[in-house]
């Protein structure tokens, strides 16, 4: 068995690692790393075949929670994600050495399972070195501009290390780092977009114009459905009658309902549902998201839309969208609502006037 192999031949694997990564250049390999860092990378793997071996099927979640567990050590104790993703390969290319070297009895099983490890590890390290960044630059006295520069950072660079890890055949693009890639890429366009959304509302709303709800709702529809279907959650909407119109800033309005939907995906494990509701009367448009995220825990649900809070496990962001929502809402004279479902989920309302009042723009007169 593999998992054995690499037991009884602990020692000599973590030699040749060691003396292969204290030989690379880039990236520059340090003490921490050869000393601490490269046992835990190979007792990590042998966890990982044990676990697969364990089960009919590779158990990819089981193998990602174990990778994430792994990687957020190596972290804390100062290795980089390029260290991190670049001795998860050292280590699997000496121990196939080795095992040619001894021909040792392994099946090609057991080297595919291993491939599917390495896979789902440095895909589990990259998201957990993403996640560590983002939670430890979510401060309240953290410029705006810093903010943003930092998560496009992180974005970027776990986008453009899976792809390069995907570039030098070592897995394959429709594996869990191929999934990565994809999912950085989504969050680096709803960054972008909830900037340009929060820029605009800090100089002013001064493009206001008459749109039909339904259109609003077919346009911003199309990306969530591929969140949506990325993170397995079932999405609905309702239909609303063409006729029905608002007046509004179509990107700024758009923004805050991709930001509440987002923020429902996030909180809604998978196979859940999450639905976008519009509501029309003559004096009131209300956008209503409701997910399944069990019910908000105890404290201050208002809370939840001021800049930086965040409540739950998954902490990705900073926690800013809510925020953006609510200075969306009130500069069309509208509010933002939240409604818990104890057990179930959370309601987020949107409710605005159907005719928005036009806010002053940074170019209006005192």
């Amino acid at each position: 068995m593999l998992d054995e192999f690499l037991e009884s031949n602990r020692d000599a694997i973590l030699s040749r690692t060691r003396a292969r990564v204290a030989s690379r250049t880039t990236p520059k390999p340090t003490e921490v790393e050869l000393t601490n860092g490269i046992p835990v990378f190979l007792d990590q793997l042998g966890e990982a075949l044990r676990v697969a071996r364990s089960s009919k099927e590779v158990d990819h979640e089981e193998i990602g929670k174990s990778a994430g567990r792994h990687g957020l050590d190596l972290l804390r104790i100062g290795l980089t994600i390029g260290q991190v993703v670049h001795d998860y390969g050292d280590v699997c290319q000496v121990v196939t050495e080795l095992a040619v070297e001894k021909q040792a009895q392994i099946s090609a099983d057991e080297f595919r399972t291993l491939n599917l490890c390495l896979d789902d590890a440095i895909a589990d390290a990259v998201a957990a070195y993403a996640h560590q960044r983002e939670v430890a630059i979510a401060d309240l006295a953290t410029e705006r501009l810093g903010v943003l520069a930092h998560e496009l950072r992180n974005s970027l660079g776990a986008a453009i290390l899976a792809f390069e890890t995907i570039r030098s055949g070592r897995v394959a693009v429709g594996g869990s780092t191929g999934s990565l890639v994809g999912r950085t890429l989504m969050n680096l366009q709803r960054l972008v977009d909830r900037s340009l959304a929060d820029v605009r509302l800090d100089a002013g709303i001064d493009h206001v114009e008459s749109i039909s709800v339904a259109d609003l709702i077919d346009e911003i529809e199309v990306a969530a459905s591929m969140q949506a279907l990325a993170r397995h959650i079932h999405l609905t909407t309702t239909s609303v009658p063409r006729m029905v119109t608002i007046e509004c800033d179509r990107q700024i309005i758009a923004a805050a309902i991709a930001n509440l939907l987002q923020n429902a995906f996030k909180f809604t494990a998978k196979g859940g549902n999450v639905s976008l509701t519009v509501r029309a009367t003559t004096d009131r448009i209300c956008f209503d998201i409701e997910d399944e995220c069990g019910g908000l825990p105890g404290g201050d649900v208002e809370a939840l839309l001021r800049p930086f809070e965040q409540q739950g496990a998954d902490r990705s962001g900073v926690g800013l969208g809510l925020s953006i929502c609510v200075k969306a809402a009130k500069a069309h004279g509208g509010e933002i609502h939240i409604r818990d479902i104890p057990g179930k989920g959370c309601v987020f309302s949107i409710d605005l006037p159907p005719k928005s009042p036009r806010a002053p723009s940074a170019n209006d007169g005192g």
